[in-house]
């Protein structure tokens, strides 16, 4: 058995929507919180992970897929890793998702990732139904940096996103 690992989780400014990581399975989950005592999971992508459908490991039995997910591939490059850190806009309509954890446990879980450099790519939020898209015109790839590849972890918005405690404002 392979256990999911919740690394970052927010809640939208308006208090309608509760994302969360899951490094290792490799998904995004947003789910409708406007009624608290029933969660309602309204978007789910995939941007790798350890239980694609290539992995070395099988999953023999899961509850909530019916086959492993695809890999994804963004610009003709492979994602690698999981997502990890996110950040979402102050309208709710972009997050933006980097794949980096921590670099001796990248090192462990995801060496390719690690050898080819992380990546952050954003996903497009449905604010009014719910629901998320991962945005085929975006994407930071940290893989040819001057120095060999990079591993992005923390993003931050100029003015505050939707996890500061404190913006800038405009006078």
């Amino acid at each position: 058995m392979m256990g999911g690992m919740m690394t970052d989780i927010l809640i939208s400014l308006d208090d309608r929507y509760l994302y969360f990581s899951n490094w290792r399975h490799g998904d995004v989950r947003q789910y409708d919180i406007s009624d608290r005592a029933n969660p309602r999971l309204t978007g789910q992508v995939f941007l790798g992970g350890a239980i694609q459908r290539d992995a070395p490991r099988r999953v023999l039995n899961d509850p909530e897929l019916k086959e492993a997910p695809e890999p994804v591939f963004l610009k003709g490059r492979r994602l690698l890793g999981g997502p990890q850190m996110l950040q979402l806009s102050l309208d709710g309509r972009r997050l933006y998702v980097s794949s980096s954890l921590f670099s001796p446990w990248d090192k462990q879980f995801y060496p390719e990732m690690v050898a080819a450099g992380g990546t952050i790519v954003q996903l497009d939020i449905d604010v009014e139904n719910g629901g998320m898209k991962l945005n085929e015109n975006f994407l930071v790839d940290f893989g040819g940096e001057p120095y060999g590849p990079g591993l992005p972890h923390e993003m931050r918005y100029p003015g505050g996103d939707c996890t500061s405690d404190i913006w800038l404002v405009n006078e």
